[in-house]
C-alpha cells in the first residue's frame, strides 16, 4: 500500500495508487538546495559536500521491521500509525578524527560530508494532552514514555538517557559524492 497526504491535517490516508510528485517540481525543490544550502555548506567549508544518499531498499524494509517488530515486543498496542521514522541532517568526522568511525565499514572518502540518520519515533502524549512523535528506542522500553524519569527533564526521553549506549538507527547510504554522479536523474 502506499500513501497520499490529506491536506486537511497531519494524517495520510492509504491507497492503492502509487504516490507521486511533478518531476518538475522535484527539480524545484533539489535545485533549491543545491543552489542554497549546499552552495552554502561547499563555500563555507571549501569542500564538495554530498548532495543526495541512496539506501537500499532490503536496508530500509529491515530497519522499518526491526522498528515494527521490537516495538510489539514491548507493547502489543503499538500499530504502525503509531509509528514513525524521524531523519536527522548529520555529519560524518573530518579525516584527523577519524577513529570514531574504527568500528564502521565507512571510508574517510566520507569524511566531513553530511548524512541522515534515521531514528524511530512513537506518537505519545504530552503533559498537555497532545499527541507528537517522539524518539525512541524500541529495544528500551523506558523510552516508551515520554514522561519517564531520564534525567529529569520531560520530552528527554532517549537522546538525554545517558543509560543508553547504543538506539536501533540507520546511517550509513551510497553519498553522491563521492559517489558517482552519473546514476542520478536531478
Amino acid at each position: 500500500m502506499k500513501t497520499k497526504p490529506i491536506f486537511s491535517g497531519d494524517t495520510i490516508e492509504l491507497t492503492d495508487a502509487p504516490n507521486t510528485m511533478p518531476s518538475e517540481f522535484v527539480q524545484k525543490l533539489i535545485n533549491n538546495y543545491r543552489s542554497n544550502q549546499l552552495t552554502a555548506i561547499n563555500t563555507k567549508f571549501g569542500m564538495e559536500d554530498a548532495h543526495s544518499i541512496r539506501f537500499d531498499l532490503a536496508t530500509l524494509k529491515k530497519f522499518i521491521s526491526d522498528i515494527e517488530n521490537e516495538a510489539q515486543k514491548v507493547d502489543s498496542g503499538i500499530t504502525e500509525n503509531d509509528l514513525g521514522i524521524r531523519f536527522y541532517y548529520a555529519a560524518y568526522p573530518q579525516a584527523n578524527n577519524w577513529d570514531m568511525m574504527e568500528n564502521t565499514p565507512i571510508g574517510t572518502n566520507y569524511a566531513g560530508k553530511h548524512t541522515l540518520v534515521m531514528i524511530p519515533t512513537l506518537k505519545m502524549e504530552n503533559a498537555d494532552g497532545e499527541i507528537l512523535s517522539y524518539d525512541f528506542h524500541p529495544l528500551d522500553a523506558s523510552t516508551y514514555n515520554q514522561n519517564s524519569d531520564n534525567d529529569g527533564e520531560q520530552g528527554e526521553v532517549m537522546a538525554m538517557n545517558k543509560a543508553l549506549t547504543a538506539v536501533l538507527s540507520q546511517n550509513h547510504g551510497n553519498l553522491i559524492p563521492p559517489d558517482d554522479k552519473k546514476v542520478e536523474e536531478y
